[in-house]
């Protein structure tokens, strides 16, 4: 059986500590720490306070991590944007490793303009993976890339672009965003875990709202239980991390309500995956 995780930026309003205390009672067995999670990321990331927080929850252990992605990219056209983009991920990685952690996820980058990747891009992108490997190397913790959302200008969206660079790299790991594969086409992820399970150790768990958008949850969606069907079948026993977004809703959720939410998708992983 996998762990059942869930992203720290569902509950991305309460104290750190708070949020662990949640994923436990949620019944949860791991999280994912967003390092741009706002009580973390805007105190200037209080590492201290971070491993007080894992030391307190040992059920919880190993967690991932997510490395900082939202107002970034490592393969932008500016070079200041590009370099502040792979330091903060080199910096995941290592703060992953003194964390405990056992993966840590990063975003691939996309061109700025919303145009298909040039070869200017794939060069900052070969930089960038380059620049991962050596951290990577010195480090204990896995380093996956994410699979981007369904966009022009995005470097790694499709399975057959995910399992090159795989195949390229073979000290890098994946981690599978079903949520952004489903946007393609129905079997978009189906090809994932046909042509990169062998390196998959996380999976971000969503599905498709009415918007056709991810984050949203599980328990009622047949296209979603049928990836997450097809990925038990297939013997995946890696992270299963919930990827929610608490702004999908009609309403403010309470912490409450988002642990009876997060208890009623893990029964909903427990069942395919047990």
């Amino acid at each position: 059986m996998g762990r059942f995780a869930v992203s720290t930026m569902f509950f991305h309003e309460y104290p750190c500590d708070y949020i662990f205390d949640y994923v436990v009672e949620s019944g949860l067995d791991s999280l994912e720490f967003w390092v741009e999670t706002p009580y973390f990321w805007l105190r200037d990331r209080p590492e201290d306070e971070l491993a007080v927080c894992i030391a307190d929850h040992p059920g919880l252990s190993p967690i991932t991590v997510h490395a900082p992605s939202l107002d970034l990219n490592p393969c932008s056209i500016n070079p200041k944007v590009a370099d502040i983009s792979v330091e903060y991920t080199i910096e995941a990685v290592r703060m992953a490793d003194r964390m405990g952690a056992a993966v840590v996820t990063v975003h691939p980058g996309r061109r700025t303009a919303k145009r298909q990747p040039s070869a200017y891009d794939h060069r900052r992108f070969d930089d960038y993976i380059a620049r991962l490997q050596t951290v990577a190397e010195e480090t204990r913790v896995k380093v996956a890339i994410e699979n981007l959302e369904p966009r022009v200008n995005a470097l790694l969206y499709t399975a057959e672009d995910a399992a090159e660079v795989l195949e390229r790299e073979p000290w890098l790991w994946f981690t599978l965003d079903m949520g952004h594969a489903m946007m393609t086409s129905p079997g978009e992820a189906d090809r994932f875990i046909d042509l990169c399970m062998e390196r998959m150790v996380n999976v971000h768990v969503s599905a498709l709202g009415g918007n056709g958008r991810p984050h949203h949850p599980i328990h009622d969606d047949p296209g979603a239980l049928r990836v997450l069907t097809n990925l038990a079948d297939q013997g995946y026993r890696g992270y299963l991390t919930l990827e929610l977004d608490d702004m999908v809703f009609s309403g403010t959720l309470s912490s409450e309500e988002k642990i009876v939410l997060l208890a009623r998708e893990m029964e909903v992983l427990q069942g395919i995956f047990s």
